[in-house]
């Protein structure tokens, strides 16, 4: 899927479950960087944000002199695909944030932190998403985040029986509330891969 042409595409690797997203991207067959400062950053040509605690990422994002680095390339185009935590960064606004916590932006989304209860409440189930064609999709619920709000210009690529939004589109941004990488599930990263080879192409 990624092939040579690709740029190197990064992780964000200040906490969270990064070593399951450098695993699914390189069998895929993108060259794969962690990325802990503004200078990796500026290596690759997409990131992915995973999932663990978003108050926590926030946070070192800003002492590790990534947060300003990181909301200029999103700006600019970077494609980024968040997982859970990574939703809420991506996210414009977020209900029951911690004081004080901020997002990176870009997704015209408001999200809830935490909207299915504690660890204890995790779950999983099938979604059909339209978009990645068959089969289903096996999301893994941990601790997630739903949308309960999107823009107008946002692309809502999978839903529950009971409308709460859990993957999203806008532009060259990827969000999921659940864990693909953790269920054996590629398609998410290669549609990610897909954005990052049509920025190249577009820089080219």
């Amino acid at each position: 899927m990624a092939g040579s042409a690709l740029p190197p595409v990064g992780v964000f690797a200040l906490q969270g479950d990064v070593r399951e997203h450098v695993a699914v991207l390189r069998e895929l067959g993108a060259d794969v960087r962690e990325v802990r400062t503004a200078d990796q950053l500026a290596d690759v040509g997409g990131l992915v944000i995973p999932g663990g605690e978003s108050s926590v990422m926030d946070k070192l994002s800003r002492l590790f002199g990534l947060r300003e680095p990181l909301r200029a390339r999103i700006a600019a185009g970077m494609p980024v695909y968040g997982t859970c935590a990574g939703m809420i960064l991506l996210s414009d606004r977020v209900l029951d944030a911690i004081d004080g916590q901020l997002t990176l932006g870009g997704l015209d989304v408001t999200v809830r932190r935490n909207a299915f209860g504690n660890q204890l409440d995790s779950f999983e189930t099938d979604l059909a998403i339209p978009a990645l064609g068959d089969p289903p999709v096996h999301a893994v619920f941990i601790r997630a985040p739903v949308v309960v709000d999107a823009g107008v210009g946002v692309g809502v690529l999978s839903a529950l029986d009971d409308g709460r939004i859990v993957a999203v589109e806008q532009g060259r941004l990827l969000a999921t509330a659940f864990h693909p990488e953790v269920a054996g599930e590629t398609r998410f990263h290669e549609r990610f891969l897909a954005h990052v080879a049509a920025a190249e192409n577009a820089a080219s």
